[in-house]
């Protein structure tokens, strides 16, 4: 009989010591946990309860900008906004969390949300898919220090596939649109979430559930409006929008004046130019943080609005003449010959203080809706150059009186010259004999010519070579630049043009310069060259700022001035009083007298015009076109307003129109009409001339002898 041996059940060595390790931890973890909460766990508790208060910078509301008449141009928009104040350390997946309340509350537009939104909201949805996206090995190069947690995040999102952003519903399209602009900016930094089309609905319930949305709050923001839609608007300039933010090439400038980096700023132009102005005093708030959630923010000071500005811009003046541009175009591009002249300038201004009436640029051309129409480009009165033609030979006259090389009554016989082989050059027909007022009556180019030519020491004979000293170009440019011409004018703007003197130095080219078919001016410099001769020989600085005005509460009303601008002499010009009078005649001779190549228009006007008519041939795509321009002022014996009009590119070939004399009256008409009227009718309160403003720079000068 066999006895069976029961086998004993035990448990091998090695698991007993894994159970004992276990037993080990565990006690371990009971022992620190009761550490925590029973001996630091009041602290510990405190640590969770306790609140923060951080100071936040807040902008406000930008200046306005007015005309010289108290017309306002920009002013501010007051909108419902929401906003979302993050607090440092704050997870994305509890901002996403606030998110999906918020889009239960508001209606949001998803036309910002860019592919990139939707794979950083995608990772954040659908995390164990994200994590999927690498490998192990990629996990374990993390580890070891060979790739950064930036390179798998990089890695994750190059792997997201159109499949998986499929997942993302249309709900989801909405909480992603907010979440992108909760989370664009810095922590701390209230953050627009929804500033257009907030409906009272929307405001009421998101501030009734505040408590329940941490870090969101409502409030009101602001947008510039432009009272008169797109008129000089590329003068006034533009702000920067929240997603912009700070440009970057001027990011460190900003944030050392104590900008956010989401804060609106002037990108260009006025309001670029302003910027110190306009911005204002920020407002201060405290955040109170309590963990990770902003729970309540608390106005410590509202801050102050920007400074106002007034320009020296008449808007009424400024809209008829862009009016007038636009109608006498339209009628002249029905002739032949006109399918280059698409665009036309406009300068007029105060010649004896410098401020800008009006600063006019049209340019027709293919809108975005496929018509054709005009488009602001007043911009281009001060940046873009052009061949001005004899608009110019009040200059060249005058450097010819100062060089000695003429003088009041100089006598040249007008008939073609032809210098060596080349082509003959003359004026519009042979004038013979021309003295220097007949020359500019009716623009002489013979004796322009010749004056440069001795003023280069050359000695002309028909059909022959001739030589000149080049210094006479130098000589010329610093003539031409004392009235304003091919230097900058001064502007109160950023990004003038100068123009562009020709590079070689030749007799017929030196011919050329004497009238204005060589070097280039912008229509600004025209006007400023001009106003340089009506008002005597000085030079004004132009100005389109008149005086920055303190911000006030009551809307309707300026507050006192904070700035004016006074008037500015760049220069005086070193000539004799009795050669700028000359000129001055001859102008006057160009608008009335009976050979006056302006006559037809001017002739017989009751505010006693004078000026001079300008054409220069021109290349616009391998066709030689005209420049038809014009320069003038008005009253010639006390002159108030001086204008100068550009017209590039007027027309080619076997035909020619007068739409420079036609703009050039009727803004003059306008001029005068809008002075009669204002003169029996009340006015808003900025246009208040001063006694200093009334007298001109001559006879304030001639008052201290230094004349």
């Amino acid at each position: 009989m066999f006895m069976i041996k029961k086998k004993k059940s035990h448990v091998p060595f090695r698991l007993n010591m894994l159970f004992f390790a276990v037993f080990l931890l565990f006690s371990a973890l009971i022992l620190r946990l009761g550490v925590v909460q029973i001996v630091h766990g009041e602290k510990f508790q405190k640590e969770v309860d306790k609140t923060e208060d951080k100071i936040v910078n807040l902008p406000v509301p930008r200046g306005k900008i007015y005309d010289k008449n108290g017309n306002v141009i920009v002013d501010n928009k007051a909108l419902n906004a929401i906003t979302y104040t993050r607090a440092q350390g704050t997870k994305q997946e509890d901002v996403v969390e606030v998110a999906k309340e918020l889009a239960k509350l508001i209606q949001m537009k998803t036309d910002k949300v860019t592919e990139r939104d939707l794979k950083d909201f995608w990772m954040l949805k659908y995390p164990e898919a994200a994590e999927a996206k690498v490998t192990k090995q990629e996990i374990k190069k993390m580890e070891d220090g060979d790739l950064s947690s930036k390179d798998i995040y990089k890695l994750q999102i190059e792997r997201i596939t159109e499949e998986d952003l499929k997942q993302i519903t249309k709900e989801d399209l909405e909480v992603a649109a907010i979440f992108r602009e909760m989370t664009k900016g810095y922590a701390l930094v209230p953050q627009i979430v929804k500033n257009e089309n907030v409906t009272p609905e929307e405001y009421a319930v998101v501030s009734e559930n505040l408590e329940h949305l941490p870090g969101v709050n409502t409030t009101t923001d602001w947008i510039r409006d432009y009272k008169y839609d797109f008129t000089l608007k590329s003068i006034l300039g533009r702000i920067s929008d929240t997603d912009e933010g700070l440009p970057s090439e001027k990011l460190d400038y900003y944030l050392a004046r104590g900008y956010n980096r989401n804060d609106r700023v002037g990108l260009s132009y006025l309001e670029e130019q302003y910027e110190s102005v306009l911005h204002g005093q920020k407002a201060k708030v405290k955040n109170v943080i309590k963990g990770n959630a902003v729970q309540e923010t608390i106005m410590i000071s509202e801050g102050q609005r920007g400074s106002d500005l007034v320009l020296t811009i008449d808007m009424e003046l400024q809209q008829a003449v862009e009016k007038i541009i636009e109608e006498q175009m339209l009628a002249h591009k029905q002739m032949r010959g006109t399918q280059y002249m698409d665009r036309a300038f406009v300068v007029m201004m105060n010649p004896n203080t410098g401020e800008i009436l009006s600063m006019a640029g049209k340019v027709y051309t293919r809108g975005k809706d496929g018509k054709m129409g005009f488009q602001d480009y007043a911009l281009g009165t001060m940046n873009a150059a052009f061949e001005m033609g004899s608009s110019v030979k009040g200059a060249t006259m005058l450097t010819g009186y100062n060089a000695g090389v003429i003088d009041i009554g100089s006598m040249y016989y007008d008939s073609p010259m032809v210098i060596g082989k080349g082509s003959p050059k003359g004026s519009w027909k042979n004038l013979g004999p021309t003295n220097d007022l007949k020359a500019l009556e009716m623009s002489s180019n013979v004796y322009m010519f010749k004056l440069f030519l001795e003023l280069a020491g050359g000695h002309y004979v028909y059909g022959q070579p001739i030589s000149i000293d080049t210094d006479a170009f130098r000589t010329v440019r610093n003539s031409f630049g004392q009235f304003g011409l091919g230097v900058k004018t001064g502007i109160d703007l950023p990004g003038e043009a100068t123009g562009y003197p020709g590079a070689e130095l030749t007799p017929g080219l030196l011919m050329d310069l004497a009238i204005g078919q060589y070097d280039t001016y912008t229509t600004l410099q025209l006007a400023q060259y001009v106003s340089t001769i009506a008002n005597g020989g000085y030079r004004m600085q132009p100005k389109i700022v008149r005086e920055i005005h303190q911000p006030t509460m009551d809307e309707k009303e300026l507050g006192p001035i904070q700035k004016p601008f006074e008037p500015t002499v760049m220069n005086k010009l070193d000539i004799e009083k009795k050669y700028i009078e000359r000129v001055q005649q001859g102008f006057k001779l160009v608008f009335q007298g009976s050979r006056g190549t302006a006559r037809s228009a001017f002739a017989g006007k009751p505010y006693n015009p004078a000026g001079k008519t300008g054409s220069a041939q021109s290349f616009i795509n391998g066709v030689e076109a005209v420049n038809s321009t014009l320069v003038g002022y008005a009253p010639f014996d006390n002159p108030e307003v001086a204008f100068a009009v550009v017209i590039p590119y007027a027309y080619y070939g076997n035909t020619s129109h007068s739409m420079n004399l036609k703009v050039g009256a009727e803004i003059l008409d306008k001029y005068f009409e809008l002075k009669e009227k204002r003169a029996t009718q009340p006015q808003n309160q900025p246009d208040q001339t001063t006694e200093q403003e009334q007298e001109t720079p001559a006879n304030e000068d001639e008052a201290q002898g230094t004349e």
